[in-house]
């Protein structure tokens, strides 16, 4: 297995890791926040190594079949864990519902991409998706957070940590049913532009049988 394999891999395998941190059978808690910092720096460390190994697969040369089943399949795996796992942890901020329409929504977008890849076309990742990524990271981390602490107090500056968290969350719903919408369109916008070049071929090719078939039927006679 190649080093951009492995590095997808590792996160697969921080997926059970990161729920137990945030289960109650997690032994190492303290009053002073080490369970939710851990947890916050297992995410983000999860989150930078998807993009590490797409980089190294592209630079590499390494892009296999394999990687291109197991990178989707990675992030789905961590972001549905960490949703279900902070409506546990964090009910106040983290809502079943919200769980529900992220989850959701990443199931909506696969079948498209599955969709369309049996149709022979491809859908790219937009702005709005790439967006929609970073702010769930965001999201995470700051739920995470807001369990242990309201506000942090930087000298002067105060950090409004449970005020972050519901702001990241509404923000990230808003955006996931938006590149949703966004996604749905290109892809109905490619099955259009398939299904009128399908009716295209059809018609030239009638057309050419019809002119074909009157020197048929002279060379019969």
């Amino acid at each position: 297995m190649n080093l951009p394999n492995s590095i997808t891999m590792s996160r697969i395998f921080f997926v059970p890791l990161f729920i137990w941190i945030l289960s109650n059978s997690y032994p190492f808690r303290s009053p002073h926040g080490e369970k939710e910092i851990a947890a916050s720096l297992l995410f983000i460390l999860a989150s930078i190594t998807d993009g590490v190994d797409g980089y190294l697969a592209r630079k590499r040369g390494q892009i296999t079949t394999i990687g291109m089943l197991l990178d989707p399949l990675a992030d789905k795996l961590m972001i549905t864990a960490a949703f279900i796992a902070l409506v546990q942890f964090n009910p106040q901020v983290m809502k079943a519902w919200i769980a529900v329409l992220v989850i959701g929504r990443e199931f909506l977008v696969s079948g498209l991409r599955s969709i369309a890849s049996t149709e022979g076309f491809t859908i790219e990742a937009s702005d709005l998706g790439k967006l929609k990524t970073v702010i769930q990271i965001v999201s995470v981390v700051a739920v995470i957070l807001a369990r242990r602490w309201y506000a942090w107090r930087f000298g002067w500056f105060i950090l409004p940590v449970y005020w972050t968290a519901i702001a990241a969350i509404y923000f990230m719903v808003l955006v996931s049913i938006t590149s949703a919408v966004d996604y749905f369109a290109a892809f109905w916008r490619q099955i259009e532009h398939a299904s009128v070049e399908r009716r295209a071929r059809a018609s030239f090719v009638l057309s050419r049988r019809k002119k074909d078939l009157p020197a048929a039927k002279a060379d019969v006679i």
